[in-house]
C-alpha cells in the first residue's frame, strides 16, 4: 500500500505528479430487513454450470436453525459449518480451500461467508487462495495478491467488525497477525439484513460494536484523515453514539449499528486504524483474545492518546452495564510480552496512521509493555 499517496490534501503543482490510491468498493449491496429471501435470484446469474456449485461458509452457530433452510442450495452447493469461537488463521483458510479442491473437479461459482467477521474474512480469503498458489500466509500484507479471486459474497449476521466492506481479510498467522490486503479481497456482492442480527448476545452486540465505534476514533484522529475518510467515519461515528447513548427501538438500533458498520469499514478503507488494533493484533495472536473485546480491553488505556473517545467509550460501557476482563496479562512472561510487543510494533502502517513517521520516538517496547500490564 502507498501510504504516502493517502495523505495529500492539496492538488500538486503541474510539474509534481501525484499518485492516489485507486481503491475498490463493493460493486453490489443490497439492504433491508428481510432481503436475505432474495439471495436466490442474485446467486442464480453468478452460477458457472451446474457442476460449480455455490460454497456457503455458515457459523455454525446456526446450524439447525430456520436460517438454513432459507440458504438456496441447488444441484452440488455445499454448506461447511465454521466454529467462529476463534480467530481465522491461515492454516485454516489453506484446509478449505484443500477440501474444496478435494471436493470438486471445478472451480466453485462462488463462496458465500454467512456470518460476523471471522466468518467475512475466511469466505474472502479462501475466494483468494482458490486462484493464487502457495499458502494463505504468504500473501499477509499489502497487495501481494496478483490474480483475482473468485466471485464472493458477504452476508453478516452481526454488525460493526466493517469486514463486509473492507479491502482486508484478518487472519492469524505462524508469525504475524495480519490482512490479507489487496483490492481483490472486496467483496462482489453485500448482502445487509438487519433481521439476521436478531439474537446476539449483549456482551458481543457491545464488543463487536465497539469495533466499529474505535474504527471511526482512529480514523478521525489519524495523520491519514482525509475528507473521503472524515465524512465516512463522522457519520459512522454518529450512529454508534445514537445506538449506544440513545434509547432507540430494537429494529432502529440494528438498522442504524449495520450502516454504522459500513460507513466505519468505508472511512478506515481510504484512512487506517491505529493504536487499540494495532496492540490488540498482539492480544490476539499470544492469547487468542477475539478482536472486538480485544480492542476493547486495550482501548480503555488509551486515554493519552484519545481522550475524548475513551471517555465516550466508558460512558457507553456504564450505560450498558458491560464488565471487562480484567488480569489477561497478570500471568505473562517476559517472552510472552516480547511477542505481543513484536506483533504490535509490525504494524507500521497503523502506527503511521495514529502518530505520524516519528512514532518511534513515541512508542517504545517499555510504553506497550506498561499498557498490557494493566489489562
Amino acid at each position: 500500500m502507498d501510504i504516502k499517496s493517502k495523505n495529500i490534501n492539496t492538488i500538486a503543482s503541474p510539474e509534481l505528479k501525484t499518485n492516489y490510491k485507486n481503491f475498490p468498493m463493493v460493486p453490489r449491496v443490497i439492504f433491508g430487513a428481510g432481503c436475505f429471501g432474495q439471495l436466490g435470484e442474485i446467486l442464480l446469474p453468478r452460477r458457472i454450470n451446474s457442476e460449480a456449485p455455490f460454497i456457503f461458509l455458515v457459523d455454525d452457530v446456526f446450524e439447525g436453525s430456520g436460517l438454513i433452510s432459507r440458504i438456496p442450495l441447488i444441484f452440488n452447493d455445499q454448506i461447511i459449518f465454521i466454529s467462529a469461537d476463534e480467530e481465522p488463521k491461515t492454516d485454516q483458510v489453506d484446509a478449505l480451500v484443500q477440501k474444496i479442491k478435494n471436493d470438486y473437479d471445478n472451480l466453485p461459482s462462488g463462496i458465500i461467508g454467512i456470518g460476523g467477521g471471522t466468518l467475512l474474512d475466511l469466505a474472502k480469503a479462501v475466494a483468494i487462495m482458490l486462484t493464487n498458489k502457495g499458502n494463505a500466509f504468504q500473501y499477509q500484507g499489502w497487495d501481494l495478491v496478483k490474480k483475482p479471486s473468485i466471485y464472493h459474497v458477504g452476508i453478516p449476521t452481526i454488525s460493526g467488525t466493517g469486514a463486509e466492506v473492507s479491502r482486508t481479510t484478518v487472519l492469524l498467522g505462524p508469525e504475524k497477525k495480519l490482512g490479507i490486503n489487496s483490492d481483490f479481497t472486496t467483496f462482489d456482492q453485500v448482502l445487509l439484513d438487519p433481521d439476521l442480527t436478531k439474537g446476539v448476545s449483549k456482551e458481543q452486540w457491545f464488543y463487536t460494536g465497539m469495533d466499529c465505534f474505535i474504527h471511526c476514533i482512529e480514523s478521525l484522529n489519524g495523520t491519514f484523515l482525509n475528507a473521503f475518510s472524515q465524512s465516512y467515519g463522522e457519520k459512522a461515528l454518529e450512529l454508534c453514539k445514537e445506538v449506544y447513548l440513545d434509547d432507540l427501538q430494537e429494529d432502529d438500533a440494528r438498522n442504524k449499528l449495520m450502516m454504522a458498520s459500513w460507513h466505519g469499514g468505508m472511512s478506515i478503507a481510504y484512512s487506517q486504524v491505529g493504536v487499540a488494533h494495532a496492540m490488540s493484533y498482539g492480544l490476539s495472536y499470544l492469547l487468542g483474545v477475539r478482536h472486538g473485546i480485544g480492542n476493547c480491553l486495550v482501548f480503555q488505556h488509551l486515554k493519552e492518546f484519545y481522550p475524548e473517545g475513551v471517555e465516550l467509550f466508558n460512558e457507553m460501557k456504564v450505560k450498558h452495564n458491560i464488565r471487562l476482563p480484567k488480569g489477561i496479562c497478570a500471568e505473562l512472561t517476559n517472552d510472552d510480552f516480547e511477542i505481543m510487543i513484536n506483533v504490535a510494533l509490525s504494524l507500521v502502517p497503523l502506527w503511521e496512521n495514529a502518530l505520524g513517521k516519528e512514532w518511534r520516538t513515541i512508542i517504545t517496547p517499555e510504553k506497550l509493555r506498561s499498557i498490557y500490564q494493566k489489562i
